[in-house]
């Protein structure tokens, strides 16, 4: 699901100007995926896939160490199953400019997936 992070800069880059905001959060509680440290991961992001939205220090979204905001995402919005836990890398949240989660999609969901419901929220 790496790849994702090429659409998730497309996303960004096509609705930056309309006030809307990729946010990255890398997690290293699946599968350990995110080994390294917040920069080594941010030059992956930014050599690879030509990341250029935030990218924020690896946090914890799952289990006791989890970060606020993804106690927030999680307790506002369960996935399609009533789960609140995050399954994988890449789950990703749609936030309202009030603070409101909008919508919640699965890790398999890709951004242009995203893209297409966007202009409702904007």
């Amino acid at each position: 699901m790496t790849p994702q992070y090429a659409g998730l800069r497309t996303l960004h880059e096509d609705n930056e100007a309309k006030g809307f905001t990729v946010l990255g959060f890398p997690c290293n509680q699946f599968g350990a995926q995110e080994p390294g440290s917040n920069e080594q991961i941010l030059e992956f992001a930014t050599s690879k896939y030509g990341v250029g939205f935030p990218m924020f220090a690896k946090i914890e979204v799952n289990g006791d160490g989890a970060c606020d905001l993804y106690k927030y995402l999680k307790a506002e919005q369960a996935d399609d199953e009533g789960k609140t836990d995050i399954p994988w890398n890449f789950t990703k949240f749609l936030v309202g400019r009030d603070g409101s989660v909008v919508a919640r999609y699965g890790p398999t969901t890709t951004p242009e997936a995203i893209a297409e419901a966007l202009p409702e929220h904007l």
